[in-house]
């Protein structure tokens, strides 16, 4: 026990507890195990595997919901869907100088998991190309 921890038993506390009803509709099949509170526990069921950061919307701090209790990072998004309004490079690095990935057609879906410094991160449609493009080039759906 110390003063972060007051409790003794404070780590194997979960965390992520979900009530029910559970609404990951990004996710299908998430590893959850009921806790005697009428709670759900999201569990990594075994180490992580490694991924095609190109084509698996993963990084070191955020990762798609679909790859919880896949792959072990600190945060889990739900996509939100924009809409590409001109043609735009997605790039490998959230600056104007990174490299070009694929460029992207007006009016094609991105699934924004990240947005930063007028930057947008993640993936083309729903298995496509993973990036950056400028928030100025998208549109929420």
């Amino acid at each position: 026990m110390d003063a972060l921890n007051p409790k003794p038993d404070a780590y194997k506390r979960p965390i992520f507890a979900f009530r029910e009803p559970l609404a990951l509709t990004a996710a299908s099949d998430l590893d959850l195990i009921d806790t005697p509170n009428n709670g759900r526990v999201l569990v990594l069921s075994g180490p992580s595997v490694r991924i095609d950061p190109l084509h698996r919307p993963v990084r070191g701090d955020l990762a798609h919901i679909r790859f919880a209790g896949t792959v072990f990072v600190p945060h889990y998004a739900v996509p939100m869907p924009h809409r590409v309004t001109s043609g735009v490079s997605l790039r490998k690095a959230a600056q104007a100088e990174g490299e070009v990935l694929v460029e992207l057609a007006g009016d094609e879906v991105f699934n924004v998991l990240d947005m930063s410094g007028g930057w947008a991160w993640g993936q083309q449609g729903e298995e496509g190309f993973v990036g950056y493009v400028p928030l100025s080039a998208l549109i929420a759906l």
